[in-house]
């Protein structure tokens, strides 16, 4: 005979991996997208994570967004096809292969050769594919895992390079040389969001220096000099004084105004004249020192003479000419004088600006407009450089040209600082606490007298996403991608984002997009997608490829040519989709590198060999996983995406890429909804890191408990997008607090359908026909279904998850089943308890379809446990049924609203009753309610039973006048009063204060009173306030909003012999459960004689023999067999029962 699972004990993880294996066994998820063919689609894309680390807590807050949406649509009767994909380029992996190897950027192609360094890359970036593997299934993120799109392969490549070739046709492609950000930690120029990623910026110490660059006389600068007794200098001043030996010009302010001071250099104690902003020189120069005698200072005096002797504007010191500040390399052109800046400030520093063109986009672009030079040198294959290499030092004098040698460097100045590291954190033989090249250069310019001041200044500075290394801005030969041009697109389109957060979308993105440059394209790297571009040696004749197909054709004609021997796409057949036609070549460097085309005039033409960013390759993913638009030319079939959900990191990173590869090749958005979530933290708000100790082990905590609880826990704790304080204690709180008692009221419904045989067979009974606590709970099932449903549209999983919970909670488990007990454990079976039976089973079965999308688990557990045997579902699991529908017809707002009433007034009294440590089981004589009006009296009254038996207080009696009985006083609620009033609120409030207990009264019978301020006419609602009232001798008062109870809490003797003889019946049922008897055996019982124990039983005998289904109660001297001790309060009784 078919009976409801019954539980010893529910273990959350081994019945997880029960319903695991069921799913496996059945193809349930293939089935769930199955069974919807030919309905609406759902579109989802899955953001790749990169395999070659092993996933966080962080991953399961991620992976559980995106899958509670694809549940609950399917559910809805969408097909929600969802594929999964890996990231598979770019430094994560180059860094882990190098640091494996014990190999620099530098090593490969001379250590290691790029193909076996690349070959290294691709086994690298997959070795803890099986751990995702593993925590998507034991999570339950359905996703196809079988069928993944991999960045890597080479279809998903050429769909890569088909949008490029798009965006090139539409000239939004294109090559400049310009000053991007640079890591020389990592070997490659970064994009402007990858460098805007979260943490990117961070606050460091530097020594910065104030520099002294003394000015030339000379017709510029002899109107100045001319009266003056000492050298003239500009100061400057720079948080980076390793850029100072790269100076070429000075930059001020056309209408910024100028003072020249005559003082003395602090360090070396020389007269000096100097020149800086006007409204900046107090920060140099305090007041108290204007009027000291200069014939007094001595060098080493703290307090420094000056005055000010001129003052001019910044176009008047235009064209000034000054000495090069650190002459170890000569500039191949003009330099060295005064130019106009646009971006010149007075904010900080001198309001003159020092201007190294090779390490500023600002200092490279005014310069380029005042025709001023950038300091570069010219290395061993004639190519022009900056003074800092790649990897972050100053070049080494061995790797510059001979003939520039002897040109332009000094020699014997630079020779203390070649090859010099800028940064410490470039040399792994360097720590923080070692000096610093900026340290020694400003020591060198102290004693030249070219530092006016030198201190340590805490500044943000970028850094690299992936190194967590110090950048500079380095100038660079780049692809661009011409996002600028699409920029008022871009901004029009995410306005019609839904984003959740709303700040996140048209706040952190837009604001991004109103500050757009171009997408620095290039990367310096081996292991990824080549740049499908190839170039003629001067530059002239370029092509960019689209496809492997047209690779093809091209290498043929340049084998025609003579440029290449053979076509190592030459078994590739463009007719042929397979994977085995893809896996013949191989599209990465060097083979890519290792074609030569000809151009239309017969030139030969090199690939540029830039990678492209990696970030282009996760922004294609919604076209490449489908290798579109070879393979899958409808694009409307999965384009736009319906929903995604990554971090909020994500902003600058995949959500803006999507945006902007769909705006600039398709002219649509790329996605229609997307959830940005917050950080997981450790429960004290700090980052979770290996090196803390303080990371979560995401296996661990589905091991102890459960995927669900972990589930529910993240998505109910908080919302989303805030950042989560993730505690192991609240997911153990979760599974006991939500879980355990869902799982209880399984557990009771089981116990008794199993004892009834009920297995809904009977025709179900109309909703009207049913008791009130059914209908009740069925009317407030439906509110629930309604509401549940509208959050889940509003992708707000928080909102739905705590719903979900505080149903359970408060209204079925400590209501519904509670007061319907009775019901299901006496009686015939009748149509009161089919109808019970018919209730839960509904809510049960209605819940865990509500909760599946959170606690696929649990869910899918419950349902099958209940359809497996009522037969009432179609379908072998929950997630192939269809989510609920609000039946309007079962609500009931007036019965919903009353029922609250009740158990508002229970809530109170039963507080009241703690407060004074009075047990429930003690009867109580009444309580007095304050009537508010007499549609409340009449609500009061129709669920009063059920108050009185809640309560355990005899009696319910209505006050209308409670002038001499309640003391009502009347508290304001300013979030309401201010909003409404104002500045007038006080006085509202102060005028509410005053009024007396009539008015009072009068207040709450009429839901409002109008007051009059400063002769204007107040009209005071009942929300915007609270009336409490004050305890009265002999009562307990409480208040709950504007509703009232007074509890009598006097005990007679009779009510006294009542309360014990329910304490009995509790110890009774409590050695009936400890001896293993069944819930329907029948019991005698025998109790030792004890004289007030004695007339309290035989006062309610019938009473305790009902309910505890005893046969006899007898009273003896003394128990000899069989006893039981049993203690009420101070009293202990030997008390026997036997099973009849």
């Amino acid at each position: 005979m078919l009976k409801f699972n019954e539980y010893k004990n529910y273990n959350h993880s081994e019945i997880e991996e029960a319903v695991k294996k069921f799913w496996s066994e059945h193809n349930t998820f293939e089935e769930s997208i199955n069974t919807r063919e030919g309905k609406t689609p759902f579109i989802f894309y899955e953001g790749p994570p990169s395999a070659n680390g092993m996933p966080g807590i962080h991953h399961m807050l991620s992976r559980t967004l995106k899958d509670i949406f694809c549940r609950y649509k399917t559910l809805q009767g969408f097909q929600v096809k969802r594929k999964a994909g890996w990231d598979t380029h770019g430094l994560p992996v180059e860094i882990s292969v190098e640091k494996s190897l014990g190999l620099t950027k530098e090593d490969i192609g001379k250590k290691i050769s790029v193909e076996d360094y690349n070959a290294a890359c691709r086994k690298d970036v997959l070795k803890y594919k099986d751990s995702w593997d593993e925590i998507t299934t034991k999570m339950g993120y359905w996703v196809n895992l079988d069928d993944p799109y991999i960045t890597f392969e080479n279809k998903y490549i050429e769909s890569v390079w088909w949008l490029l070739k798009e965006l090139y046709k539409k000239n939004l492609l294109y090559k400049g040389y310009t000053i991007q950000p640079f890591s020389p930690a990592a070997g490659t120029g970064l994009s402007s969001h990858e460098l805007n990623q979260p943490g990117c910026y961070k606050d460091v110490k530097d020594t910065t220096c104030v520099g002294q660059f003394k000015v030339i006389r000379d017709d510029k600068s002899e109107h100045i000099i001319k009266t003056l007794d000492a050298d003239l200098y500009f100061l400057a001043w720079t948080t980076t004084p390793w850029t100072l030996p790269s100076n070429t010009a000075l930059a001020v302010g056309s209408k910024i105004n100028y003072v020249l001071i005559k003082t003395f250099n602090q360090y070396t104690g020389k007269a000096v004249n100097l020149i800086l902003a006007k409204e900046l020189f107090r920060n140099y120069f305090p007041e108290k020192n204007e009027n000291l005698a200069f014939e007094d200072y001595k060098i080493g005096d703290k307090e420094i003479p000056y005055k000010v002797l001129a003052e001019f504007t910044g176009k008047e010191l235009e064209g000034i000419n000054y000495e090069q500040l650190i002459p170890w390399i000569k500039p191949m052109g003009d330099a060295f004088r005064v130019i106009l800046g646009d971006f010149v400030t007075t904010e900080d520093g001198t309001g003159i600006v020092h201007i190294a063109p090779t390490f500023g986009a600002d200092d490279d672009r005014v310069a380029k407009q005042n025709n001023i030079v950038p300091l570069v040198l010219i290395d061993k294959q004639g190519k022009r450089q900056p003074m800092v290499d790649r990897t972050g030092r100053f070049y080494p004098v061995e790797d510059l040209d001979n003939d520039f040698i002897e040109q332009y460097v000094n020699k014997e100045n630079y020779k203390g600082f070649a090859a010099k590291f800028v940064k410490n954190e470039y040399d792994s033989n360097l720590t923080d606490k070692d000096p610093t090249t900026d340290v020694d250069i400003v020591v060198m310019l102290k004693l030249e007298n070219k530092a006016f001041k030198i201190e340590k200044h805490v500044h943000s500075y970028p850094h690299c996403w992936r190194t967590d290394k110090p950048i500079l801005y380095y100038p660079l030969d780049s692809w661009f991608i011409r996002t600028t041009a699409a920029k008022d697109k871009l901004i029009a389109l995410n306005k019609t984002i839904n984003w959740k957060p709303k700040s996140t979308g048209l706040g952190r993105f837009e604001n991004w997009l109103e500050n757009l440059v171009d997408w620095n394209l290039s990367r310096s790297r081996y292991w990824g997608t080549p740049l499908p571009i190839w170039k003629t040696e001067d530059g002239e004749e370029e092509i960019c490829i689209g496809s492997i197909a047209e690779l093809k054709s091209e290498i043929e004609k340049s084998m025609d040519a003579g440029f290449m021997e053979n076509n190592p796409l030459a078994s590739y057949d463009p007719s042929d989709m397979s994977d085995e036609n893809y896996n013949n070549f191989d599209l990465h460097r060097p083979y890519a590198d290792n074609i030569v085309l000809v151009s239309p005039l017969g030139q030969a033409m090199n690939r540029e060999l830039d990678l492209i960013d990696v970030w282009f390759d996760s922004g294609a993913m919604p076209y490449a996983q489908f290798h579109y638009p070879f393979e899958s030319p409808e694009l409307s079939n999965y384009f736009p995406s319906d929903y995604i959900s990554e971090g909020v990191d994500q902003t600058r990173g995949w959500f803006f890429t999507l945006h902007a590869i769909s705006t600039l090749v398709f002219d649509s958005v790329s996605y229609k909804t997307c959830l940005s979530h917050g950080l997981v933290l450790d429960k004290q708000g700090n980052k979770m890191s290996k090196r803390l100790g303080n990371a979560v082990n995401p296996f661990d905590v589905i091991n102890q408990y459960g995927a669900d609880a972990t589930r529910w826990y993240m998505i109910t704790n908080a919302q989303p997008w805030e950042n989560l304080k993730f505690d192991l204690e609240g997911v153990n709180e979760v599974r006991r607090k939500f879980f355990g008692t869902l799982y209880n009221s399984y557990s009771f419904f089981a116990l008794y359908a199993n004892i009834d045989q009920f297995k809904f067979t009977e025709e179900e009974i109309p909703t009207q026909d049913r008791p009130e606590l059914d209908r009740w709970i069925l009317s407030e099932l439906n509110s629930l279904i309604k509401t549940v449903t509208a959050f889940y549209e509003d992708y707000e999983p928080t909102k739905a998850g705590r719903a979900i919970q505080s149903f359970v909670n408060e209204h079925l488990s400590n209501w519904y089943v509670r007061l319907s007990r009775r019901v299901f454990w006496k009686g015939d079976y009748s149509h009161d308890k089919i109808s019970a039976y018919q209730t839960l089973y509904r809510c049960l079965m209605d819940i865990s379809h509500l909760m599946s999308p959170i606690a696929p688990f649990f869910a899918e557990q419950l349902f099958r446990d209940l359809s497996q045997v009522s037969k009432k579902s179609n379908v072998n699991s929950i997630h192939l049924s269809e989510f609920p529908l609000y039946q309007d017809h079962e609500v009931d707002k007036d019965l919903e609203e009353r029922m609250q009433i009740a158990q508002q007034i229970c809530s109170m009294i039963l507080s009241l009753r703690k407060k004074e440590n009075i047990k429930v089981r003690q009867p109580l004589n009444k309580i007095l309610v304050p009537i508010i009006n007499k549609r409340f009296k009449q609500q009061v009254e129709e669920v009063k039973d059920l108050i009185l038996s809640e309560t355990n207080v005899k009696g319910i009696e209505y006050i209308e006048d409670t002038k001499g009985v309640i003391t009502k006083k009347i508290k304001p609620d300013f979030k309401k009063l201010g909003p409404k009033f104002g500045k007038l609120m006080k006085q509202v409030a102060a005028e509410l204060s005053l009024l007396d207990q009539d008015e009072i009264n009068q207040l709450e019978q009429n839901g409002n009173c109008l007051l009059s301020i400063e002769g204007q006419e107040m009209n005071i609602e009942l929300s915007d306030l609270e009336i409490i009232s004050e305890d009265i001798p002999g009562w307990l008062v409480a208040n709950l909003g504007n509703l009232t109870v007074a509890l009598d809490i006097t005990i007679s003797d009779k009510l006294k012999f009542e309360g014990l003889s329910r304490e009995i019946v509790n110890r009774i049922q409590n050695l009936r459960k400890s001896k293993g008897f069944e819930v329907t055996d029948h019991i005698d019982i025998l109790i030792e004689k004890e004289s007030i124990i004695e007339e309290s039983i035989n006062q309610f005998k019938n009473y305790i023999c009902s309910e505890t289904l005893a046969d006899s109660l007898k009273f003896i001297h003394t128990i000899r067999e069989n006893k039981d001790i049993i203690e009420i309060d101070d009293l202990k009784l030997g008390v026997s029962i036997t099973k009849v």
